[in-house]
């Protein structure tokens, strides 16, 4: 029985020390920090008739959003598309190619966008629906929001927890309540 404790104790003590002369690993990263996009958020620029809106986008809460809308703006997709919806003291909101075509009035905001769904839904509790959010239209299910976007006016917490927030106006909220239904996005871009 003696043995065995000693023997324990040795193994025990040179299993210490063996240990202790290792290199400790380096801890790995919080799910957080790896999600942490490099470098500064973008911000999507939308050039109206009436003025500027500068959205500060939000790709830490939704970062598929965040590079789908990005990716449709740098493809200058948003680019001559009428705000198709716009209610005072509510919301303006834009993405529908067929608003291109007055023709097609009665069926804005109704079209197939660009194509190609998001795919996710990246609702989070985090952030509400106050006076220049910007977040995803959809069709009932928010995993199908493609391209249009919506800004609010007024605080609608009603819209809290349904529709993936992913930025805000952070300059042009003045623009956004002047906007009306058929006034021109005449170029959005991407700074940052």
């Amino acid at each position: 029985m003696r043995i065995t404790i000693a023997a324990a104790v040795l193994i025990a003590g040179g299993l210490s020390v063996n240990a202790a002369q290792q290199p400790k690993p380096a801890p790995a990263p919080s799910k957080a920090a790896a999600a942490k996009p490099a470098g500064p958020a973008p911000v999507i620029v939308l050039e109206t008739a009436k003025g500027t809106i500068e959205i500060e986008t939000f790709p830490e809460d939704a970062p598929k959003t965040v590079e789908h809308i990005v990716g449709l703006v740098k493809k200058n997709f948003y680019n001559g598309l009428r705000f198709h919806r716009a209610e005072e003291n509510f919301l303006v909101q834009v993405g529908d190619p067929q608003s291109r075509d007055m023709s097609r009035e009665a069926w804005w905001g109704r079209g197939p966008g660009s194509g190609k769904p998001i795919g996710v839904s990246e609702i989070t509790k985090k952030r509400r629906h106050g006076p220049g959010t910007v977040a995803m239209a959809h069709i009932g299910d928010p995993k199908l929001a493609d391209s249009q976007f919506y800004i609010i006016i007024q605080p609608r917490p009603g819209l809290d927890g349904k529709y993936t927030i992913f930025g805000r106006v952070v300059t042009g909220l003045d623009v956004v309540k002047n906007l009306k239904k058929a006034d021109v996005l005449k170029k959005a871009s991407v700074k940052g």
